[in-house]
């Protein structure tokens, strides 16, 4: 096969259709719509989750709990993770994000205690778990909560 031999599979590409285009296109006049009601009207149709005048389902499930508009959500990072970076590092959240470790810090940044800490670092983030702080330690390192 050469360059100017390739094209799209068979029925992998198939052209929008143009409504409104006379009669011959199948789609014009009402442009599929048909007549009257409310579906043919601009700005027509209803709104979502209606049911026709039935109670709806948002409606007859029960509603529990309580969303906290406060909460913080931290970007976790596990211990293992950290052993990439070269000893006597200061870890910061700037170089988490750089690094690509971290995509979004959201509110912060939380060192987690899963897996073993191979190298000494001083760790800068907003949370860490208990387990973290003692394998941080353990391994020669410091950690700074900022």
């Amino acid at each position: 096969m050469k360059l100017h031999e390739l094209k799209p599979a068979e029925g992998s590409r198939k052209e929008r259709n143009r409504v409104g285009r006379g009669i011959g296109s199948g789609n014009g006049k009402t442009s599929g719509r048909g007549h009257k009601g409310q579906n043919s009207r601009s700005g027509g149709g209803v709104r979502p989750g209606f049911e026709g005048g039935q109670n709806p389902l948002a409606r007859r499930l029960p509603k529990r709990g309580f969303t906290n508009p406060n909460r913080k959500e931290y970007a976790i990072i596990n211990l293992d993770t950290l052993n990439r970076f070269e000893a006597d590092t200061t870890v910061t959240p700037e170089l988490l994000l750089e690094t690509g470790i971290v995509k979004n810090s959201r509110d912060g940044i939380k060192i987690l205690g899963n897996g073993e800490l191979t190298v000494k670092l001083t760790v800068q983030a907003n949370k860490f778990s208990q387990a973290a702080v003692e394998k941080i330690e353990a391994a020669g390192g410091k950690t700074e909560v900022i």
